[in-house]
């Protein structure tokens, strides 16, 4: 659906040709909004940030409130950091809580440092628990206190009950605002409470049957509801069969349950077994694409890889992970240093070195990144692990074959020396059946002690690789008679 179908009549609607003509420039304004990937084109955001800075603060608002909240959170992330200011200045109450909801986690931060605690307070209870726990919790003591002291009683406890669970649990994850009745109502009864209950939250698909104790029994989708007599029993209608998600379990494994299951929303219990609040699938949507995307950053050492994140965070992120390349790259220099003098007398092998490690390195980084991504989607248990290593060394093997004997004949052909293309055709063999048993035995290992694999495999397997080739090359050349130790 496009952003901003919402904001425009409705399609089934008779259109008057006042309102038909508002849809067209609805419609060509869009246009001149978004590309055809639907992002903000350049020259709109250039404009904007030119009216603000000259003062044309109803001009900007204007155009900018043609903008979805999600387009108008893009809007700020585009925008410099010395320029977010004057754009928030210039928004004023259109910077809503829908828009901090959909903004860059750093950015929000940015915004939110210009804000008082009433004005967080207020936008925070307009937000779902879980999209205001995201916009409080990673504030500074201090602030977060000053901000729920601002808030409603019923909305303050709301957010402390979720800043009391560990982060990136499922009780931080879960909206509170559902819909729950007793086993024992009729479908009219049911009808008559969403008509009547002005509390009720208003966006639903799926209410919960629970018993006389709060535990959930049962699910009802809306569409049952709607297509059954009111004198019907709630419990003959419902769902037995659920998927329930305990408040303590972590957010990755909450978004495993929802694709394997194909979940619309989940019910969250707490530990005695009583519904406490519930998971949509839009918000593990963007658990899903922020798990992804950790993994794949921890694996090359660069943090959090938000291009919004400030330089010092990134530099200390980046650079401890480079220390410890450094460190385990003197492992593989020293066994270079051992064969200095074979290298010495047959310069050939200086040159080869790295297409070994390098091959070498790339094998093991496919394999690596195979076994991470099993791992994180629970396709790799203890009941497969030995059957995984054995694969991956079937596939280290016929790599192994193939890039052996192209890298042996060119060397042969190359240097005219069909005994150094003996020697590297042998080595690349070795190497690339080591980095495919290391690719896949680390990150299991690291798995078992209870360490996140997409963390520290990458050196391991990098520091495995570089030694284990330049050994099997170097150490072949000089077993074979190629050339000596000095």
């Amino acid at each position: 659906m496009d952003k901003r179908e919402d904001s425009l009549p409705p399609d089934d609607l008779p259109l008057t040709d006042d309102r038909e003509s508002k849809r067209e420039a609805a419609a060509r304004e869009a246009e001149n909004e978004l590309d055809e990937d639907d992002r903000l084109k350049p020259e709109f955001v250039r404009d904007v940030l030119e009216l603000a800075e000259a003062g044309e603060g109803e001009a900007a608002r204007e155009r900018i409130g043609r903008l979805h909240p999600a387009d108008i959170a893009d809007l700020f992330e585009l925008a410099r950091t010395d320029e977010r200011p004057m754009l928030a200045a210039v928004l004023g109450d259109m910077l809503s809580a829908d828009v901090l909801a959909e903004m860059n986690d750093y950015v929000r931060e940015e915004l939110i440092d210009l804000l008082n605690p009433a004005q967080v307070a207020e936008l925070a209870a307009e937000l779902d628990t879980d999209d205001a726990v995201a916009i409080i919790e990673d504030m500074e003591a201090d602030e977060q206190q000053a901000v729920l002291d601002a808030m409603e009683p019923e909305d303050r406890a709301a957010i402390e009950d979720a800043l009391s669970f560990p982060e990136e649990s499922a009780g931080r994850l879960m909206q509170r605002d559902l819909v729950a009745v007793p086993e024992h109502v009729t479908v009219g009864d049911v009808i008559d409470r969403l008509r009547e209950d002005t509390e009720l939250t208003s966006d639903f698909w799926e209410i919960y049957v629970v018993d006389p104790m709060h535990r959930p029994v049962g699910t009802c989708q809306l569409s049952w509801i709607l297509r059954t007599p009111r004198d019907i029993a709630i419990s003959d209608v419902m769902k037995r069969e659920q998927t329930l998600i305990p408040v303590d379990m972590d957010q990755e494994e909450v978004a495993l349950r929802f694709q394997k299951y194909a979940l619309i929303s989940a019910a969250v219990i707490d530990r005695a077994g009583r519904l406490v609040g519930m998971i949509t699938v839009d918000d593990v949507v963007h658990i899903i694409q922020e798990e992804a995307g950790e993994d794949i950053l921890r694996l090359s050492g660069a943090g959090d890889g938000d291009i919004n994140e400030p330089i010092r965070e990134t530099y200390s992120a980046r650079v401890r992970w480079l220390i410890a390349n450094l460190g385990t790259a003197l492992v593989a220099s020293s066994i270079v240093g051992f064969f200095g003098g074979a290298i010495e007398q047959m310069v050939a092998l200086a040159a080869l070195m790295p297409i070994v490690a390098g091959v070498g390195g790339n094998a093991g980084t496919q394999t690596l990144a195979v076994t991470v991504r099993a791992l994180a989607m629970n396709q790799l248990t203890d009941s497969n692990s030995w059957r995984a290593i054995w694969r991956e060394m079937k596939i280290a093997i016929l790599n192994g074959t193939t890039i052996a004997l192209i890298a042996g004949a060119a060397t042969a052909l190359w240097f005219a020396n069909p005994q150094l293309g003996a020697v590297i055709a042998a080595a690349m063999v070795v190497n690339i059946f080591v980095a495919g048993v290391a690719g896949v035995a680390i990150p299991l290992l690291l798995d078992r002690l209870d360490q996140d694999p997409a963390v520290a495999s990458s050196i391991f397997v990098t520091m495995t690789t570089d030694s284990m080739g330049f050994l099997a090359f170097l150490g072949l050349a000089v077993a074979s008679g190629l050339t000596s130790m000095g």
